[in-house]
C-alpha cells in the first residue's frame, strides 16, 4: 500500500496523520471518471477513500481490485468530519492492512476480506 486516494467528495487535506500519504483525486483532473480513479488507484497501489458506493459495488467484480475504505455516513460540518475520521482512522488503517472493504458507519467499522 502507498497510500490513500481521497474521492472528489471528499476534502484534499486532513487535520490529522495519517501514516500513509494521502492523495486527492483532483490531481487526476477535472472530474475524472470513475474508472481513471480505479485504474490510478490500482496502477498505483492506493487505497480509495470515497462516499460514492460504485466503488464498493466495482470490487465484487473485479479479480484484483485496490482496497476500498467506504465512508458510509450522511454530510456533517467540516469540523465534525475531521474529528471524527481522526477518531476512527487509526482503526481504519489497523484493518485495511489484510482486507480489501472497510465499511465505515457512524457506529460501527465493518471489514471484509
Amino acid at each position: 500500500m502507498n497510500g490513500f486516494l481521497f474521492d472528489e467528495n471528499l476534502p484534499s487535506k486532513v487535520q490529522f496523520t495519517p501514516s500513509l500519504p494521502i492523495i486527492h483525486v483532483s490531481t487526476l483532473g477535472d472530474s475524472p471518471s470513475d474508472s481513471q480513479i480505479w485504474q490510478y488507484a490500482k496502477d498505483k497501489n492506493l487505497i480509495i477513500v470515497t462516499k460514492d458506493v460504485d466503488f464498493s459495488d466495482r470490487l465484487m467484480v473485479d479479480l484484483s481490485p485496490p482496497k476500498v475504505v467506504h465512508l458510509r455516513f450522511g454530510n456533517m460540518r467540516k469540523r465534525e468530519f475531521h474529528l471524527f475520521l481522526a477518531t476512527v482512522w487509526p482503526q481504519i488503517e489497523s484493518l485495511v492492512i489484510d482486507r480489501k472493504l472497510i465499511n465505515v458507519y457512524l457506529d460501527r467499522i465493518e471489514a471484509f476480506r
